[in-house]
């Protein structure tokens, strides 16, 4: 592994562990020509992912794309962290065991709003405004009314 800091191309481990909940390793390293401490996380990845996009355009599946996007909706909403964690390794679970190796953009904004969803409505609505490309304070309107009428 290279350093971060100054580019060494051999890095050591100096301790390494699962993380709560099992889904990578996380390992301190330790860079011995600047002595700059660093740690990396280790993932599991079944197949490489495609993103199809509604355009044609195909892009590599990219994990932290996925969680920015949730973080911002989540921005300054009264949710862990970990949490969203969890759902962001569980929805990748899940693409990388649906068998397909080209996933449609669609299917990934769709399966985001759905975790969205289940985790905090006013993030939902954030992330719908931008997904679906809310042009007018109707679109707020119907979709607030849509979730209105789920709760009751």
């Amino acid at each position: 592994m290279r350093c971060p800091f100054c580019g060494h191309d051999d890095t050591q481990v100096k301790d390494s562990r699962p993380t709560e909940d099992n889904s990578a390793i996380r390992r301190r390293r330790f860079c011995p020509s600047c002595g700059a401490r660093f740690t990396t996380f280790e993932r599991v990845q079944l197949r490489e992912l495609v993103v199809v996009k509604a355009g044609g355009a195909r892009e590599p599946f990219d994990r932290e794309k996925l969680l920015r996007s949730m973080r911002i909706a989540l921005r300054k909403r009264p949710v862990d962290a970990d949490r969203v964690d969890r759902v962001v390794n569980s929805l990748v679970r899940q693409l990388e065991s649906s068998g397909e190796t080209e996933i449609p953009s669609k299917q990934v904004g769709e399966m985001v709003m759905q975790a969205l969803l289940n985790l905090d409505q006013v993030a939902y609505i954030r992330y719908a405004s931008v997904y679906k490309d809310f042009r007018e304070v109707s679109d707020f309107n119907e979709i607030v009314g849509t979730l209105k009428s789920e709760v009751n």
